[in-house]
């Protein structure tokens, strides 16, 4: 439909639905604005317009808007130049500029100067619309978001995690009203479900926050090892002890020491982290000398500790020494009102990292992200929205960026579409590719992890990364 045409499109939502989203017009044309603000009242948007940018600017001052319509090519300051102006000002308000001169240049000044999108006349109705409802869509979710923790700051200290569900509320109440005592917190939840995350938060609302919080993943290093870095050794304790060393308690002391994945110790390690819990004091590897230390702990695991004690796998009395007070942090997919939020987040994040312009997912892509079912929950989420960003050309992520796994797409797809005279080897060869590069990405870079959940040796599944050049890329825990 051209810009001539203004009758309303069939998915017309009513007036009463839009009523509070509005929408302002900048450009010299008085037919423009007429033809803009007809199509966009039959929208059920509030419109205002203005016939310069002067105009435009002091409506923006006088009351708030969801969007601005701005034409490039504008009596006195042009567009480009009030676009900079709203940014100062303004800085997340979402821009759209309009014009007949669609030079690649034009295009990359104006997103350059952080426009939302670049329209060229004549527009088509319904893409126009569907770009409005996008911005607009991604405006309100980043204000949202950035009310919610200017909320969740003036009330507690939770810098990086975000939530507005009813389960994420409740624990943010519990962990403000268990911070500040010197209690022992074990936190359950599936992996990726941040459990480190509150920890930090447990620890950066306590009177030990300006003391050391020390992370230690205890699953991730043999028992001698493990015993060594957390009680440190006298020199010659054992054969590689040429001094003495402090532990990881040592080093908390004062502070907070978080133990993740809890259940992977062995049973003799579990008996001195009892002692340390009852009587705050242990000694060296090969050491005879107590030492009194003052160390809160926090541990964490994704195993159900429960079971893990009627199994024998666990010590029982360990077990309610740590659970004095439980946080049960639920997975993602049992709180989807977080996604959007979540995913615009680390979008933000991962676009300043890098220096890139993407500044909104599509509708499309946030509804295939709302509908998965998220096994590698938070962090399984970063990641797609990281490598959303990273492969990226414009300004939004799309369902096409995606991995194949959330869409339903054809691992073979691809290659099918882009090479219909691809050998059988090659279309195999390229599934292959796919299916690895995709639970590598859903274990964060795991490679054993990853031989694990195929059943194959890690010794075939390196062959297989080889022999494919994959890439393997892991991002740091938090």
């Amino acid at each position: 439909m051209s810009e001539g045409t203004v009758a309303a499109p069939a998915n017309s939502q009513s007036a009463g639905s839009e009523a509070t989203q509005r929408i302002l017009i900048i450009d010299d044309e008085a037919a423009i604005r007429e033809s803009l603000e007809t199509l966009l009242s039959l929208e059920g948007y509030a419109v205002e317009t203005a016939e310069n940018g002067e105009q435009g600017l002091e409506r923006i001052a006088e009351q708030p808007f969801d969007l601005v319509l701005l034409d490039l090519a504008l009596p006195g300051r042009n567009g480009i130049e009030i676009l900079a102006t709203i940014r100062q000002r303004h800085e997340s308000l979402p821009v759209i500029m309009i014009t007949a001169y669609g030079t690649v240049s034009n295009v990359v000044d104006a997103i350059r100067g952080g426009a939302q999108n670049f329209i060229q006349k004549p527009w088509d109705n319904e893409k126009l619309l569907a770009d409005i409802r996008a911005a607009i869509a991604r405006y309100r979710t980043e204000e949202e978001n950035i009310q919610l923790k200017r909320a969740l700051r003036q009330r507690y200290n939770f810098p990086n995690i975000v939530g507005k569900s009813e389960a994420m509320l409740r624990i943010f109440d519990l962990v403000a009203q268990v911070a500040p005592t010197r209690s022992t917190v074990l936190i359950q939840g599936e992996s990726g479900t941040g459990k480190e995350l509150i920890a930090k938060a447990l620890h950066a609302n306590s009177p030990r926050r300006d003391r050391p919080f020390v992370p230690v993943n205890t699953g991730a290093m043999p028992t001698d090892l493990l015993e060594s870095t957390l009680f440190g050794h006298v020199k010659g304790a054992f054969t590689s002890a040429i001094a003495a060393k402090k532990g990881l308690f040592e080093i908390a002391n004062g502070g907070t020491l978080f133990l993740d994945e809890i259940a992977t110790m062995g049973m003799d390690t579990q008996a001195k982290i009892l002692r340390v819990l009852q009587d705050r004091r242990f000694m060296h590897l090969g050491g005879v000398q107590e030492i009194q230390v003052d160390v809160r702990i926090i541990a964490a695991t994704n195993v159900d500790l429960r079971q893990a004690v009627r199994e024998g796998k666990f010590r029982e009395d360990l077990y309610y020494r740590l659970n004095v007070i439980a946080i049960e942090l639920p997975p993602l997919r049992s709180r989807r009102e977080d996604i959007p939020a979540l995913a615009m987040h680390f979008l933000k994040r991962y676009a300043e990292e890098n220096g890139l312009p993407v500044r909104s997912i599509s509708p499309d892509a946030m509804r295939a992200l709302a509908d998965y079912e998220w096994p590698g929950n938070v962090r399984e989420l970063e990641n797609v929205i990281e490598r959303g960003v990273v492969l990226s050309s414009g300004t939004t992520i799309g369902a096409d960026l995606l991995p194949g796994h959330l869409t339903g797409a054809s691992y073979s797809t691809s290659l099918l579409e882009h090479s219909p005279n691809a050998s059988l080897f090659d279309i195999m060869e390229d599934i292959e590719r796919r299916i690895i590069v995709d639970k590598l990405e859903r274990c964060n870079g795991n490679q054993t992890e990853a031989a694990e959940q195929f059943r194959i040796p890690l010794s075939t599944l390196n062959q297989k990364i080889k022999r494919l050049n994959i890439e393997i890329r892991k991002r740091a825990r938090e």
